[in-house]
């Protein structure tokens, strides 16, 4: 069985080193590369191709969010782990809507963090107790949006993705072949409906439920 390859993502060294000697101590693992930055990681993770990269959430120069979010778009199959001081839920949610495997917390002891890093290479979806309750909460937070979607017809629906991609009413009403008229009567419903003030929050309000469907599915529930 070849080993896993992981990368080490944080902006203090002794971290690094720590970690590294740490998981190489498992013969099945192998510590390819460390990077002290977002933008060094991502470089990194394209020379190295890790299976795994452990990411600091927090570092000077970029954040380990957007660094998860790119080397999950550039590259499918590595698969990254938050590891992080602090359990806020908004760190949480973006993490795991960039495409993080999982998120989990510096106090974890170290046979927990093997147990991760393996369940992670294998494909499993981690994240700690803890970090699931927080984002169940705030899953079950969006409750009410969700009633609310519910409210609007299919085409009001359509109407609303429009108003996502910054149609004006002129341009929604040469899609569906409808009078520009009737698409303004349309976003008055939907803003009336959603209790939105005005177009730019309800393009606001679609993009989060894009990514609360992502979320969803992410975490497999």
């Amino acid at each position: 069985m070849s080993a896993v390859k992981i990368m080490l993502v944080d902006d203090h060294e002794v971290v690094r080193t720590g970690l590294a000697v740490l998981l190489e101590r498992k013969a099945e693992f192998e510590v390819v590369a460390q990077a002290g930055s977002a933008d060094e990681a991502v470089k990194k993770a394209a020379q190295h191709e890790p299976n795994v990269v452990l990411m600091d959430i927090r570092m000077p120069s970029g954040n380990g969010v957007d660094a998860c979010r790119e080397i999950c778009n550039n590259h499918p199959n590595i698969k990254v782990v938050m590891l992080s001081s602090y359990a806020e839920d908004e760190a949480i949610v973006k993490s795991i809507m960039a495409g993080a495997s999982g998120y989990i917390l510096k106090e974890i002891n170290s046979q927990e963090l093997i147990e991760a890093i393996e369940a992670v290479s294998q494909g499993e979806s981690l994240l700690d107790s803890r970090i699931t309750q927080k984002v169940l909460e705030h899953m079950r937070h969006s409750e009410d949006e969700l009633e609310k979607e519910n409210k609007l017809t299919d085409r009001e629906e359509a109407v609303l993705n429009f108003l996502a991609e910054g149609l004006t009413n002129r341009e929604i009403a040469q899609r569906i072949h409808l009078a520009e008229k009737t698409v303004r009567n349309y976003v008055s419903n939907i803003l009336r409906k959603l209790d939105l003030n005005n177009r730019v929050e309800a393009a606001t309000y679609i993009t989060r439920k894009r990514m609360k469907e992502k979320l969803h599915k992410q975490l497999g529930i």
